[in-house]
């Protein structure tokens, strides 16, 4: 019989740090004192506890003259300490940037988090008028290229646990949106066009490792410079970074 691991005050307060941290990915503009406990289910008074000590550390920040925080720049050394050692981004880099000169459009680099995406690297078009990509940002699975992308190699045990989820849509169960997974697996790619956000497209494909699936590569644009007939004339430049750097990070 596996041993009983008892779960001690020092713990439970790491894992609380967490979840407030993990906040700020899904709010912008910052969060007040009674957001971040109203989100994280904790009384103000064990929030504002945990909060002078991300605060000392430098995780978290106030906005000057408001009752807001922010992630702080200990955040930021950490990422840094990520893309520095992380054989995935040291790779992809240099091919998202050249993806993006190609195309003039903006790269990103995601990979699957439980039921959700995180953009892990971005390389931003240079036009004026571009599709913001913000590291970091975390989005829905079932929604968008690279989700899609990232949904249609996850396995069938992902997709059933997502469809128990009562946050995941009714229509995720739908055998139209399973055929729409198996031919992303089919032809290698995936489009969307203003479907996760207002007045944007994608491509996407996925890039793979020794251990099997690793991220999906997109490419991201307002729609109307992004059109679908722009998008047919990068796939085949796409897919072929994608296989490049499947080459590269298999060896």
């Amino acid at each position: 019989m596996a041993d009983s691991v008892p779960v001690s005050g020092n713990v439970r307060a790491v894992d609380r740090a967490l979840d407030i941290l993990q906040c700020f990915a899904r709010h912008d503009g910052g969060l007040s004192l009674s957001e971040i406990a109203r989100e994280v289910d904790l009384h103000k008074s064990t929030v504002h506890r945990l909060l002078t000590s991300l605060l000392h550390k430098g995780f978290v920040r106030r906005i000057p003259q408001s009752d807001k925080y922010l992630l702080g720049w200990s955040v930021l050394e950490l990422i840094s300490s990520i893309y520095q050692s992380d054989e995935l981004s040291a790779v992809v880099m240099p091919e998202m940037t050249e993806l993006r000169d190609v195309t003039g459009e903006t790269v990103s680099l995601y990979i699957r988090s439980g039921s959700e995406r995180i953009r892990i690297q971005a390389v931003e078009s240079n036009a004026p008028v571009r599709n913001v990509a913000t590291v970091g940002k975390t989005y829905p699975l079932y929604v968008g290229a690279s989700g899609k992308v990232l949904l249609a190699h996850a396995g069938d045990e992902v997709l059933d646990e997502m469809a128990r989820d009562q946050g995941t849509p009714p229509d995720f169960l739908s055998p139209d949106f399973r055929q729409q997974l198996e031919e992303i697996r089919k032809d290698g790619y995936a489009i969307s066009i203003q479907e996760r956000e207002s007045g944007t497209a994608a491509v996407a494909a996925p890039v793979f490792g020794r251990d099997g699936f690793v991220a999906a590569l997109s490419i991201s644009g307002p729609v109307g410079r992004f059109t679908r007939l722009k998008i047919s004339e990068h796939v085949g430049t796409l897919m072929t970074v994608t296989s490049r750097v499947t080459r590269l990070l298999s060896h």
